[in-house]
C-alpha cells in the first residue's frame, strides 16, 4: 500500500496486556478510544510440582514481540499509518516474580506465577519470627498480610532454593521484577542500557514497599534479607520510562506502566472515592478508589496502590479484595473435568438447568483470598445428591464466582461504611451473559458492564498517553469519552439471595483446614501426606497393614 493511500487517523496510543493465560497487544486511537486493532498469543503454564505454577519468562517476552508485530501487520493491512503510534503502556500480571542475570540477560528460574502454593512452608516460617506469629505483622507499611500470593515471599524461596539465583544475588549479578520490570527492561534494551524499573502499582504487591513513603523500605527488606540493590527502581504510572530499541515500533516510548488490576480502575475511569470495579479473569479482583489516604482494612481486605499518573501527581489507593480462582475454575472444568470442549459452553450447560439444586461449589484449589487469606483450605463441592449432573456442577462453578465477589463486597462495605450501589465490570468473563445476572442476583445491586471490555489495556493505554513528554490523550474529566454500558438488574427477591449465600458460607466453612505442612518423617521433612488430609493418613495406613499382612502371609 503506498503512503499516500494510509488513513491518518491522528495520534494512536499502543497497549502491551501481558496476563496470566495470554499476552495481547492492543492499539487504541487516542482521540475517540477506539480500539483498531490487536493481537493474542496463549501462554503456556507449568505444573512441575502440585501447587507449582511457573511460565517460562522468555516465552512471555517473546509472545510480546510477536503480539506487536501481528498487530503492526493488520494496522498496515487496514491502511492505518503505525508510525502514528506515540506511546505504548504495560499492564501485567501482579505478583508474579522474575530474576534474572543483567550480564547475560538470561532468566535465572522459571517466572513463579502469583498463584504458585510453594512458598506456604517460608511464610510459615516468616509468620514464626513475628511477634505473636501475627500474619499482618507488616501490614501498616505494607496493607498486606505475609501471604504465598506476594513477590517477596517467592523472592526469598528463589534465594533459599535456587543455586543460581542464591549465587547471582551475591555477586551483584542479579535483577528482580514482576513481569512489568522484565519486560520493560528487555524492550529497552536488555543488557545492552535496558531500563531497570517497576511503578508503584506493581511495587506495592511485592510486601518490599512502604505504601506511605512510596518506596522500598529497608526494615521490609531487612525482615525478608533481601538487597535492595536488585530491586528495580521506582516510578509514576504515567511517565517515560524509555525507548522500544527493535522491531516494528523501535524508537516509540513506553510511557505507562500499571499492574493490570490497576489498569482495569484507570479504564473503567473510576477516579472519584467510592467508585470500584471488579475483573473476572484467572482470578477476581475488586478494587474500591479511596482517594488519596491509604484505608486499612479490618475485615481481610488489602491496601494497595491504585495509580499515580505522572511524577508530579499524587498516588491514589485503593480496597482489594482478591479471590485466586475465577476463571480459572471453568478452564478446570474443561481441562481437568472434560465436562465442557471450550470456555464458552459452560454458560449453555449452566442456563439448560438453571439452577445447581443445592450442589455448593468452593474452588480453593490455592486456599482463600480474601476475606480469609487462609492457605490450607481446598476445593470442595458439597451438597451432592443422585440427580446432580455436569450441568449443575457448571451451574455451581460460576454460582462459586459470584459468592466469592459477594464475600469480599460485603468486607468493602463494612471498610468503607458506605455500601457500593452498583458494580463496576471488565474481564473476559463477563461475556458470559447467565454469570453476570446470578452476579447481580446475589449482590442484590446492579452489575454494570461496559461495551467496550478491553478496559485492561485502555488504561494502560490511557497512562501512557497522558504521560509528560507524550501528552496525546487528555484524562480531564471533561474529556473523558463517555462509555455505553449494558446493566443487569437483579432479578431475585433478597431472602433467596440471602438464603443461597448462607449455604456457601457453609460450605467455605467445610473447605477449611484441608491442608497441614506438619513435618511426617524423622528427618523433620514434609512427606508427600503433608498436603493430605488427615483421612488420607488414615485411609494409607490402613492400606498399609493390611498390605503387610498379605506380604507376611
Amino acid at each position: 500500500m503506498a503512503a499516500s493511500d494510509r488513513i491518518m487517523l491522528g495520534p494512536l496510543v499502543g497497549a502491551i496486556d501481558q496476563g496470566t493465560s495470554s499476552t495481547r497487544f492492543l492499539v487504541f486511537n487516542a482521540k475517540t478510544a477506539e480500539l483498531l486493532s490487536h493481537h493474542q498469543v496463549e501462554i503456556k503454564q507449568k505444573f512441575p510440582k502440585e501447587g507449582w505454577v511457573e511460565q517460562d519468562p522468555k516465552q512471555i517476552l517473546q509472545s510480546v514481540y510477536e503480539c506487536m508485530e501481528r498487530t503492526c501487520e493488520k494496522l498496515t493491512q487496514l491502511g492505518i499509518d503505525i508510525s502514528n503510534i506515540k506511546a505504548i503502556g504495560v499492564s501485567n500480571q501482579r505478583e508474579t516474580t522474575v530474576v534474572w542475570d543483567k550480564i547475560t540477560g538470561e532468566p535465572l528460574y522459571n517466572a513463579i506465577v502469583w498463584l504458585d502454593l510453594r512458598t506456604q512452608s517460608t511464610v510459615e516460617r516468616l509468620i514464626n519470627r513475628t511477634p505473636g506469629k501475627n500474619k499482618n505483622h507488616l501490614k501498616h507499611k505494607t496493607g498486606l498480610p505475609i501471604s504465598t500470593y506476594f513477590s517477596a515471599v517467592k523472592l526469598r524461596w528463589l534465594m533459599d532454593n535456587v543455586d543460581g539465583v542464591r549465587s547471582a544475588v551475591h555477586s551483584g549479578r542479579a535483577m528482580f521484577g514482576t513481569i512489568d520490570s522484565w519486560l520493560i527492561w528487555s524492550l529497552t534494551g536488555a543488557k545492552n542500557g535496558g531500563v531497570h524499573c517497576t511503578d508503584v502499582t506493581n511495587a506495592s504487591r511485592t510486601m518490599l514497599f512502604n505504601v506511605h513513603t512510596l518506596d522500598w523500605d529497608p526494615e521490609l527488606c531487612q525482615f525478608f534479607d533481601i538487597p535492595v540493590e536488585i530491586l528495580p527502581k521506582v516510578r509514576s504510572s504515567s511517565e517515560i520510562y524509555g525507548l522500544i530499541k527493535s522491531g516494528s515500533l523501535t524508537g516509540v516510548p513506553i510511557s505507562g506502566c500499571l499492574g493490570d488490576q490497576s489498569a482495569a480502575l484507570v479504564g473503567q475511569m473510576c477516579f472519584k472515592d467510592g467508585q470500584a470495579k471488579n475483573t473476572y479473569g484467572t482470578g477476581c479482583f475488586l478494587l474500591y478508589n479511596t482517594g488519596q489516604k491509604p484505608v486499612m482494612s479490618e475485615h481481610g481486605l488489602l491496601t494497595t496502590v491504585a495509580y499515580k499518573l505522572g511524577r508530579d501527581k499524587p498516588a491514589c489507593y485503593a480496597l482489594e479484595g482478591s479471590v485466586a480462582i475465577a476463571g480459572a475454575v471453568i478452564r478446570w472444568l474443561k481441562d481437568n473435568l472434560g465436562i465442557i470442549q471450550s470456555p464458552e459452553e459452560v454458560e449453555k450447560l449452566a442456563a439448560s438447568v438453571g439452577t445447581s439444586y443445592g450442589c455448593y461449589f468452593v474452588p480453593a484449589f490455592s486456599g482463600l483470598y480474601a476475606p480469609y487469606w487462609e492457605p490450607s483450605a481446598r476445593g470442595i463441592i458439597c451438597g451432592l445428591t443422585q440427580f446432580t449432573n455436569r450441568s449443575h456442577i457448571a451451574f455451581a462453578a460460576l454460582e462459586a464466582v459470584c459468592f466469592q465477589t459477594r464475600e469480599i463486597l460485603d468486607a468493602m462495605n463494612k471498610d468503607s461504611g458506605i455500601p457500593l450501589k452498583q458494580l463496576q465490570v471488565d474481564g473476559g468473563m463477563t461475556n458470559n451473559k447467565l454469570l453476570m445476572q446470578l452476579q447481580a442476583d446475589i449482590l442484590c445491586i446492579p452489575v454494570v458492564k461496559p461495551s467496550m471490555p478491553e478496559t485492561t489495556a485502555l488504561g494502560a493505554a490511557m497512562a501512557a498517553g497522558a504521560a509528560e513528554g507524550v501528552q496525546v490523550w487528555s484524562l480531564e474529566p471533561e474529556d473523558l469519552t463517555a462509555v455505553t454500558c449494558e446493566r443487569f438488574e437483579p432479578q431475585i427477591n433478597p431472602e433467596e439471595s440471602e438464603f443461597r449465600y448462607a449455604r456457601w458460607k457453609k460450605a467455605v466453612a467445610k473447605s477449611m483446614n484441608w491442608e497441614t505442612t506438619t513435618p511426617l518423617n524423622c528427618n523433620g521433612e514434609t512427606s508427600i501426606f503433608s498436603s493430605l488430609p488427615l483421612g488420607f493418613y488414615v485411609l494409607g495406613s490402613m492400606f498399609m497393614l493390611i498390605g503387610a499382612k498379605y506380604i507376611s502371609g
